[in-house]
């Protein structure tokens, strides 16, 4: 097998090797953006919750539903914080990705073959944790809107339940 670390054997090498990170970096930036705004809904909820604490007695039929509802929503804030953590670092590695690629391509036009393995290899494992951040990040994502959509159900139920109490038969 030739090797050779000039590009002159195919010009779309070095633009492969740049866009690849450069799409992973905007689909990172997506999820960031989308899980900034699950946050900032459930830090919204979460005022709600406190304010209705608030203005009812500790007595109150109503309580103990408001208070239920503080657990899990402190759980999705940790989980959307932790994910929103990995879509940053695959973000930051993804670029950084991109940018040893640039170095590596410019080693490998000069004909420095150790620099341009080095960059090879550190864009490989820069782009390999990149990848597994997002992935980190997707999971967490999946199992906050889980949680959120049990949280949901179990809220209908319990309001269901207590707008049976409260209420006086017809």
């Amino acid at each position: 097998m030739q090797y050779t670390t000039n590009g002159a054997g195919n010009p779309f090498a070095v633009l492969t090797a740049i866009v690849a990170p450069a799409i992973l970096t905007n689909a990172s930036s997506v999820l960031a953006l989308g899980t900034s705004n699950r946050l900032a809904r459930v830090v919204d909820r979460t005022r709600v919750v406190a304010a209705e604490l608030a203005a009812i007695e500790p007595e109150s039929l109503d309580y103990p539903m408001w208070v239920a509802q503080l657990a899990p929503l402190q759980v999705r804030a940790e989980m959307l914080l932790k994910a929103l953590r990995f879509f940053y670092a695959g973000l930051g590695l993804f670029a950084a990705s991109a940018l040893v690629s640039v170095g590596g391509s410019i080693a490998s036009y000069y004909g420095q073959k150790l620099l341009f393995e080095a960059a090879a290899a550190l864009a490989v494992l820069t782009g390999a944790s990149a990848v597994l951040g997002l992935a980190s990040g997707c999971v967490l994502m999946v199992r906050e809107t889980q949680l959120a959509v049990h949280n949901l159900a179990e809220e209908a139920k319990t309001r269901a339940r207590h707008h049976r109490v409260v209420q006086p038969p017809r």
